[in-house]
């Protein structure tokens, strides 16, 4: 199993079809397990994927329409049953306090598991200085609801060269330690290393076109976003609060995202190709994946 890569559990939007489920995503990134957007049926697909309840360490809501966290309640409470030993940290649109609640304990249970409550007030970073070897920040969505997009920034680095250390002498714990002050005996850490570009990943739900949107987006490796109506039906794309797919790829083509995921498809389209065919006219030229129920999407390799 790659050490990062989206999970892909369920991608209906609104109401389940015979082939997809409603939404679901894990995205597993070296040890940490984010949960986003639950709907029904999330335990069944984290099962038939071979995701466990110790594999989360993270929950992300976007909002409290039902499609995207009616699958709460179980995942909560299976994260007791298994007494998953580790915190489990839970984001959610502050506004929606009472939803989250009523999820939580929509029936009796016996709670083992350290869940805990981190609601988004606002726009910024979800995660203090060093807690994570990345960055989560949450963004404001325009929806019917209050909403918020995801996305996951990992700090750029330096990727140490074994033939520039050895040419300088540096070994052992010396590394360590270049690494950490920069310079060892004359030697410059630019000397022995090469830059080490950090990756990021975005995830955006049910949203008009805003700009938390191309904020989420920008530079992504790896964007899920909704598409969930054809440019042909734009005008009901908007009064509802959603993407078209043709907007999502002109998004992600602007913001210049190596691999863009399109999913939340509604059930009125027959034919997954279209979204495709509709992102790749508004000019995007990255690997694109029309996700799929029970799929793995890796994140790409790093940037040389």
């Amino acid at each position: 199993m790659s050490a990062r890569e989206l999970v892909v559990l369920g991608t209906a939007s609104q109401v389940p079809t015979r082939h997809r489920n409603h939404n679901g995503y894990v995205l597993l990134w070296d040890g940490e397990g984010l949960l986003f957007d639950p709907g029904e049926g999330t335990q069944r697909q984290m099962t038939r994927m071979g995701v466990a309840a110790h594999d989360l360490t993270r929950i992300c809501l976007t909002h409290f329409h039902g499609d995207h966290c009616l699958g709460l309640p179980g995942v909560v409470q299976h994260l007791s049953l298994d007494r998953v030993p580790h915190p489990v940290t839970a984001h959610y649109p502050a506004s929606g306090q009472r939803w989250f609640d009523r999820l939580r304990y929509a029936t009796p249970y016996h709670e083992t598991a350290d869940l805990r409550e981190a609601p988004v007030h606002g726009p910024g970073d979800l995660t203090a200085p060093g807690e994570l070897p990345f960055t989560l920040t949450a963004r404001e969505l325009s929806h019917r609801v209050p909403a918020f997009g995801y996305r996951l920034s990992e700090p750029d680095s330096r990727r140490m060269d074994p033939a520039r250390l050895a040419a300088h002498g540096i070994a052992g714990p010396d590394i360590g330690r270049i690494q950490r002050e920069g310079e060892l005996r004359g030697v410059r850490l630019e000397d022995v290393s090469e830059p080490r570009p950090g990756q990021h990943f975005a995830f955006i739900m049910d949203t008009r076109l805003c700009d938390g949107v191309h904020a989420l987006a920008e530079g992504c490796d790896l964007l899920v976003i909704e598409s969930t109506f054809l440019h042909e039906d734009a005008a009901l794309a908007s009064e509802s609060g959603h993407l078209t797919a043709r907007q999502a790829g002109a998004v992600a083509a602007e913001a210049g995202v190596r691999h863009l995921v399109l999913t939340h498809f509604s059930q009125r389209y027959s034919d997954a190709g279209a979204f495709a065919r509709e992102a790749r006219s508004a000019g995007f030229e990255g690997e694109l994946t029309v996700a799929e129920d029970l799929t793995r999407v890796p994140v790409p390799k790093r940037r040389s």
